[in-house]
This record gives C-alpha cells, sequence and structure tokens, in this order.
C-alpha cells in the first residue's frame, strides 16, 4: 500500500511532509540578464526557507545590455541555475517561451494567430467586384498576404433585417456581386492577423503570437526555442516544462478551418459562415459547431504536440489550460499536469477548473498560480496574506502550489532592486522574510496531506456548453474564454450554496463524464441547461438508474434542500457562518477534513461529518500535534481568523494524548498549536470579550493577579539609540520613519512574583480587529488582488525573546505564545524583533523608475509598473496592540 494510504502512513508523513509538496516559485528572469553569484545566493536562500524549486521565466529587460533569448550567454547561466538547483535539491521548471503567449521572431504571418473581420453593410442595386485576396503589409516581415476574404454574403433588405443570404464564390481570385433589383445586405468575411505580439517578451523574443490551432505553428516554436531549452539543460534536471495562461486575443480563426471543419462536422463551413453574426435557431447549431472545432484544433494541434513533444524529451507538460482558444475543462486531459490560478473557494475559478479536471481525469497531483496580485502592489503583502490565500486555493482542490513570485535581482546600491511590474515580489528583501519558513512548512504538510486518498466531491456542476458556445466571440459581444463565458452563464450562488452548506463539487463537461462512473456522486447539477448532447443524455439516465439526482436550475433557489433530499453534508458546520470552508479526501481506513476559517472574526463552530467512524482525532496545522481525540457525537472547534485544523476520522480506538501543553484543551484557547479545540459537545473558551485596551479576555483568566499588561518599552531602530515608547506604537507617526522597512528591537523589563512565574504564562498580543476591505480597487486592491480583511495586533511579523531565549515568531492569529518555561521570579525582559513590509521602501523607491526609463529606451514600452504611488496605501508598522502575560490554568 503506497506511503499516505493508511492511517499509520498519514501520521508518520503528516509528522515528516516529503519535499516534492513544498510550495514553488516562479522566478522571473529580467532580460534574461542574470549573474552566476546572484543566481546561486537566491536558489540558496529560497532552499533555506523551504521552497521546494523554480519555474524559470524570462521577461522583459531592466537592463541595457541584456543578452537575448537564446543566446549562448542565456543557454548557459540556464544550465548553471539547473545544475545549482539541483544540488540544492529544488525542483527546476522551464516556460517554454518567452512572456506570454507563445510566439516571436520565428512566426511569420502563415503561422501566426489570426481572426476574422466582419464587414457587414448595406449597398445599392449596381453590380460591383471585390478582389478575393489582399496583401497588405506582413506585420511580421515574413511576406505573403496578410489579409484574405473568405466569403462574401449577399441577402435582400436593410442590416440588421432578417433576410436569407446567399454565399458568392470567387471566380479567378474575384468576387462579382450581381446587379439586383434594390437594396441589399452585403457581409464580407475575411482572415487577418490578429496583430498580437509577445507580451512582457524578453530581448530577442519580439514577435508574433502563433497560431494555436496549427500544428505546424506549435512545431515551429518547439524547433526554435524548446529545442535549444531542453539542449541546454537535459532532462533529468528538469520537473517539468510549462506554458503559461492563455491569452491569445480574439484568435477565432486558423487557416486549415474550413478543411477541418467539414471534415470534423460533416458539412461545409463556408456558405453558413455568415451565422456567426446572425441571431437565430440554425445559428447556435452553427456556432456550436464552430467553437467546438476551434477546442479541438486547440487540443490536437496544440496541447497534445507539445505534451508529445515533451515525452519524447522524458519530461511532463504542465499547463493552465484556461483562457482563448476556448479550452474546455477536459481540453486538460491532453497535458501531463494541470494548473489553475486564482483564489475563490466558493466560486467557479480558474483554480476549480483545473482541479475538477484533475480530479476527473486522476491527477493526484493539481498546481495553482498563487499569489498573483497578492496585496498589490509588489512588497505589500504580508505572510498572513499567503497564508490566507493558500487556504482558497486549498478549499478548491489544489495541492501544489507555484508562487508568484521571485523577481530576479542584481544586489544595488540604490531602492529595491528589480522587481516585476505587477504581482508580489516574495523574497529576502522583505523584512518578514525570516519568518517565511513557517509558511512554506505549513503549506507542505497541507499540500501533502491534500494528496492522500481521494478527493470526495458529492456535487457535480455541468457545464452545458452547448448552451455557451451560441454566446463566445466578439461577433456577439462575448469573448472566446470558455472558462470566463461559464462563470457568466452559472449563477454564482450556486456554487456558493454548495460549498457554505457542507458539500464540495467538480465542473464536467460532455467528455469529462465519459470517464466518470454515472453512479459514482450522487448529484448532478444542470445549471440554466436547455440542449444537451445525446451522449450525455444516455450518461444522465444512467445515473437516475442508479440512484442519482439530477438538478435543473438556474438559481440556488431551494437548491440545499434538494441536494440534501439526496445526500446529506459532508461536513455539517453550525452555525452556518459562510466562512468555514473544508475539503475532504478518503483513505481505505480513515477519511481527512482540512477545515479552514476563512474569515475575520473567531468562530466557534459544531462540525458534523456524515460519514461515521468510531474514532477521531483533531491535528494541528502548525505544530502537527494531536490536540484533540475522542468517539462520536459532534467535534467543536474554536478557530481564529484564517486559521485550520485536521479533523481525521478512523475505527482505530481513541490514542491518548500525551505531552505538552497543546494537548490540554479546556486551558489552551488561542494559543498556537493547541487551536482551542475540544471533542464532543463541549466548548472552550468562550467568545472572546475585546477592551478598549485591545485585551482578550476568556476563561483562561484566572482574575486581575493572573495578567501583566506590558505597555512601555524602549524602541531601538538600526543605527539608533533605544527611545522609550508607549504602546500602541506605530513607527510611521514619526516623519523620519515613512520609509523605513526593515526589523525594530523592542525590550521591556518587568518583575513577576514567584506564584505566577511558576505556571504556565503565555504572551498575548490580543486579538485582530476585521476591516472591510472594500472594493477591489480600494486601498491598492487591484483586479483579482487578496488581502486578508484584518488589522493584526503585530505589523508584521514578531520574533519573541524571553531573557535571551527565543521563543518563536508570531506572524497569523492567534497572536499568543507560551513563554512560561523562561520566565522566572523577579526582574525579567523580553525583546521583541519587529519586521514590517517592504511596502514603506517601496514608496521611496525612485531607483525603479529610472530603470524603467532605461528599459524602454532601448527595448520600447514592454511594461508599465504599475499602482506604484499607492505603496503606503492604509500600510502601518510596528505595535498597534499592547501585549499582556497571562497565567493560563
Amino acid at each position: 500500500m503506497p506511503i499516505g494510504q493508511s492511517l499509520d502512513d498519514l501520521r508518520a508523513g503528516w509528522l515528516n511532509p516529503p519535499p516534492d509538496s513544498r510550495p514553488m516559485m516562479r522566478w522571473w528572469w529580467f532580460g534574461p540578464d542574470v549573474e552566476r553569484g546572484e543566481l546561486d545566493r537566491e536558489l540558496t536562500a529560497m532552499a533555506a526557507a523551504g521552497i521546494g524549486g523554480v519555474e524559470v521565466s524570462y521577461v522583459y529587460p531592466l537592463s541595457p545590455d541584456s543578452p537575448e533569448l537564446l543566446s549562448d550567454t542565456f543557454l548557459g547561466q540556464l544550465r548553471y541555475a539547473a545544475e545549482r538547483a539541483n544540488e540544492l535539491g529544488l525542483r527546476f521548471d522551464l516556460t517554454l517561451g518567452s512572456g506570454w503567449s507563445f510566439g516571436g521572431p520565428h512566426i511569420g504571418t502563415e503561422l501566426a494567430a489570426s481572426m476574422l473581420h466582419w464587414d457587414r453593410r448595406e449597398i445599392p442595386p449596381a453590380a460591383a467586384t471585390i478582389p478575393a485576396a489582399s496583401t497588405v503589409g506582413s506585420p511580421s516581415g515574413a511576406g505573403g498576404p496578410s489579409e484574405r476574404v473568405l466569403a462574401c454574403y449577399l441577402g435582400p433588405g436593410s442590416v440588421g433585417e432578417p433576410a436569407d443570404f446567399t454565399i458568392l464564390e470567387a471566380v479567378d481570385g474575384t468576387l462579382r456581386i450581381p446587379a439586383g433589383s434594390g437594396p441589399r445586405q452585403l457581409i464580407i468575411v475575411s482572415a487577418r492577423p490578429t496583430g498580437q505580439v509577445v507580451k512582457r517578451a524578453a530581448a530577442g523574443a519580439d514577435g508574433p503570437v502563433l497560431d494555436h490551432y496549427s500544428a505546424t505553428a506549435a512545431r515551429a516554436h518547439l524547433d526554435h526555442v524548446a529545442e535549444p531549452l531542453l539542449a541546454a539543460v537535459p532532462a533529468d534536471l528538469i520537473g517539468s516544462v510549462f506554458c503559461d495562461s492563455l491569452e491569445v486575443y480574439g484568435a477565432n480563426w486558423t487557416p486549415a478551418m474550413t478543411e477541418e471543419f467539414e471534415r470534423r462536422r460533416g458539412y461545409p463551413l463556408l456558405p453558413r459562415l455568415h451565422q456567426l453574426i446572425i441571431a437565430g435557431e440554425d445559428s447556435d447549431h452553427l456556432r456550436i459547431d464552430y467553437y467546438r472545432t476551434l477546442t479541438e484544433l486547440y487540443e490536437e494541434n496544440f496541447v497534445a504536440v507539445f505534451r508529445d513533444w515533451a515525452a519524447g524529451h522524458g519530461v511532463p507538460f504542465r499547463i493552465q489550460g484556461y483562457g482563448t482558444p476556448p479550452a474546455s475543462v477536459s481540453s486538460y486531459r491532453f497535458a501531463d499536469l494541470y494548473e489553475g490560478e486564482g483564489f475563490g473557494w466558493k466560486e467557479i475559478t480558474q483554480t476549480r477548473w483545473a482541479s475538477s479536471a484533475a480530479h476527473c481525469y486522476g491527477l493526484p497531483v493539481v498546481s495553482s498560480e498563487t499569489w498573483t496580485w497578492v496585496h498589490s502592489p509588489s512588497f505589500r503583502a504580508t505572510l498572513l496574506d499567503l497564508k490566507g490565500e493558500a487556504h482558497e486555493h486549498l478549499l478548491a482542490g489544489i495541492n501544489q502550489f507555484i508562487g508568484h513570485g521571485w523577481p530576479y535581482s542584481p544586489q544595488v546600491d540604490r531602492g529595491l532592486g528589480w522587481y516585476f511590474y505587477a504581482a508580489g515580489a516574495l523574497d529576502d528583501r522583505n523584512p518578514w522574510w525570516p519568518a517565511m519558513g513557517e509558511l512554506t512548512r505549513y503549506l507542505q504538510r497541507l499540500c501533502w496531506l491534500m494528496r492522500q486518498g481521494r478527493p470526495v466531491t458529492d456535487v457535480l456542476i455541468y457545464i452545458p456548453t452547448d448552451d455557451i458556445f451560441p454566446k463566445l466571440g466578439h461577433e456577439v459581444s462575448g469573448s472566446l474564454d470558455l472558462w470566463r463565458e461559464t462563470r457568466g452563464h452559472i449563477d454564482p450562488a450556486i456554487p456558493a450554496a454548495i460549498r457554505e452548506n457542507g458539500w464540495d463539487f467538480d465542473l464536467v463537461d460532455d467528455h469529462a463524464l465519459t470517464v466518470l462512473d454515472p453512479a459514482a456522486v450522487p448529484v448532478i447539477i444542470l445549471p440554466a441547461t436547455s440542449t444537451v448532447p445525446e451522449g450525455t443524455q444516455a450518461w444522465l439516465e444512467n445515473h437516475r438508474r442508479a440512484g442519482g439526482s439530477l438538478i435543473r436550475t438556474r438559481s440556488a433557489d431551494g437548491l440545499v434542500e434538494r441536494i440534501a433530499d439526496t445526500i446529506g453534508p459532508d461536513l455539517q458546520v453550525f452555525p452556518a457562518t459562510g466562512d468555514i470552508g473544508s475539503v475532504h479526501r478518503r483513505l481505505d481506513d480513515a477519511d481527512i477534513h482540512l477545515v479552514i476559517n476563512t474569515g475575520p472574526l473567531r468562530r466557534t463552530v459544531h462540525t458534523a461529518p456524515r460519514d461515521r467512524r468510531t474514532s477521531y482525532e483533531v491535528w494541528s496545522t502548525e505544530t502537527g500535534a494531536v490536540i484533540a481525540s475522542g468517539s462520536g457525537g459532534s467535534i467543536t472547534l474554536d478557530l481564529h481568523p484564517y486559521q485550520s485544523v485536521v479533523i481525521v476520522l478512523h475505527d482505530q480506538p481513541v490514542p491518548a494524548l500525551v505531552g505538552g501543553h497543546g494537548n490540554d484543551l479546556s486551558t489552551n484557547s488561542g494559543i498556537v498549536g493547541g487551536s482551542g479545540i475540544v471533542g464532543g459537545s463541549g466548548i472552550v473558551g468562550g467568545s472572546g470579550i475585546v477592551g478598549g485596551s485591545g485585551i482578550v479576555g476568556s476563561s483562561g483568566i484566572v482574575g486581575s493577579s493572573g495578567i501583566v499588561e506590558l505597555r512601555s518599552w524602549s524602541v531601538q531602530f538600526p543605527g539608533d539609540q533605544p527611545a522609550d515608547v508607549t504602546l500602541p506604537h506605530r513607527w510611521e507617526t514619526d516623519p523620519a520613519r515613512q520609509s523605513f522597512s526593515g526589523t525594530v528591537r523592542y525590550r521591556t523589563t518587568f518583575e513577576l512574583d514567584p506564584s505566577f512565574a511558576s505556571g504556565p504564562v503565555v504572551i498575548d498580543f490580543g486579538a485582530g480587529i476585521p476591516i472591510d476591505a472594500g472594493s477591489l480597487e480600494r486601498d491598492g486592491v487591484r483586479g483579482n488582488s487578496y488581502r486578508v480583511q484584518l488589522t493584526t495586533p503585530i505589523r508584521e511579523v514578531a520574533q519573541v525573546i524571553v531573557n535571551g531565549q527565543p521563543c518563536g515568531m508570531l506572524w497569523a492569529p492567534p497572536y499568543v505564545l507560551d513563554v512560561g518555561g523562561q520566565l522566572h521570579a523577579g526582574a525579567n525582559t523580553i525583546e521583541l524583533l519587529v519586521s514590517n513590509t517592504a511596502a514603506n521602501a517601496l514608496s521611496a523607491d525612485t531607483a525603479i523608475h529610472e530603470l524603467v526609463e532605461q528599459s524602454q529606451e532601448h527595448y520600447g514600452r514592454r511594461f508599465a509598473m504599475q499602482d506604484l504611488d499607492r505603496a503606503l496605501d492604509g500600510v502601518s508598522s510596528g505595535l498597534p496592540g499592547i501585549p499582556v502575560l497571562r497565567a493560563r490554568v
């Protein structure tokens, strides 16, 4: 039996998970201009922080003399980095092109992404002629026609009026429009390059984006770009080769489309092509067939071609399979490794697109690009932000993180150095970096756990592609992104209702159903579905015969009750709060529920697993310790903001809890590692009442003699003498500290009487204050940019040192640490090393603007730095809370 498939293996792996579950980082190489000494330093720093590997991405230059992509200099540096990563035990992945989407100078007009162009107008009765092909200066410089008329359609009446159109065939390269008796409608459709060039391209990588429906174009890119990369870095040094998200804007044509359409659909395309821009029942049929053909061409001529090439080199092919072209959930099946992007555990995200495909097609590991845009702009993200967003991906079925990302930067005399124009900069320039290892160990443990056994999903949400395909394309004011149009087609309240009420779901399309057992999933929802292919109808009938429930709906009204009529919640949480999420994995002899508080409020909830086993254990995700156990009944959890625990159900005897205060549940509410959890019907700790001073009361307090408030401290900034302060203390109130990013030492000395010092004692910094993050565009939050909705009592990390002995770091709720073992009667000293973010330094970074100007002077405008003027929006550093020593009884 494989490791992790039995309870004993689960316990062992939980405490010592293998390194392949560590989070990775996208490693941006600007230029690509890199130096070996710095490559070594950055890889070493990543390894030391528990990062498991890198995905190298070659983007726009920031230096005036960057080597070109695929130059001998670049390829030599790439080989060195791969070898050094291997020596450090790091996975090393390669992106098979610069920027996105794939393309470059090797892609001429005939291989470039192309699109349909429509000219619809009224014409008088007079006869006319139109050239069927025209040359309009090829943008690629490769020669040949850049635009070609495909067909001309003629109908009576005015534009917009219903009409029967007839196609005019070209004769000797010319379309001849005969004379008529009155006004007519003319539709001319032509094919032309989209004109899109590679976005954020490295030096020497400029050029058109390739045609993702053409195997010839795909092979040209593999020959010109991928082959040199794999010649420089042998396969035994590579974890996977990678394709980023599909952003081939407007590409809805390929030169072979007419013959491929007729071969696949059984009737000619050109006589009906005009129906793409005409509403009606017949048009819907044409549009379904048209976009299904585009999806198939993308799958077979791009994804499968790249996968087969990678297999020939002995490496797996990983892809973010969503966007344009219109990739379906099942399109992932043509790749080896599936990847998503975007947080939102109750939504239909690109992350859920990927994890659903992995579940349907049996992949044990599925990754996501994580922390894209996190707390924009760069350097504002906190470790708590990273933890909170990671939770959202875990709840969506992800078990491998690819952090976005780590910007390579040379050592500089001024400013912060090099960083990406958008997204977080998650490297050791962040003052909070010394605590990064705690986050990576936490995520490593959870990712490993979420690979064990098999996922439990009770509900399938059917993607009605035959209802969505007619809405695709700019011809009807839609996009070519099947994920985006699916998200708009399905009422968002449907997935939210499923998740908030204790079930999980996967997305399925018609092909995915062909590989699923109709009896395996209790419920399938058909949202806003009117057209179902014949094969899917047969599957649904088999599902019904097997006792499954088929729910047709356009909204979430009554949905919860209808699901519950078939199957109860997998993990019921009450009272329902909307921010407690769970994900379930099943082993042969155990069930695992990861339970996460995704919100800013402390929650005490009862949980009731549907699947009964004789015993349960509750595991701390921070320490790995078993912190509660019991048999039968509900399990009560006291979860702090953005805190998680694991419930393990099994049929072995209830284990005895031994060692450490983390098992003393009656007194441990809010202690790191204990989580304030108790089994059965007992509830620990009360709700926690916040006083004006920011001190949180709980059942662990034994009266006024059990608390020592620590309000008076000295503070020492680097290079300065200590100065006395009274908490709360915010660095930015001193104008001289506005741009300070770094670590500051706080120190206090106090007396303890013997009775207090002899018992268990914690230092408690108080609870955070929930905040409304507001609209996504407020406070520097751009687009799909995650940030926690909590003002924390430590900004952002504090290392606690008691009487010269390090006791631990605090960077996430609960901001409580056991320090009793280091205290003694009489005089005691506590030091706090408090680190903020690099946002303050970012606000004063003028060097980056010089770098941008220099880059644009040499290479044109390949990017624009974003939101840097908002670097200090809402930023506060220091200690806004007042810590107390609290006796734990």
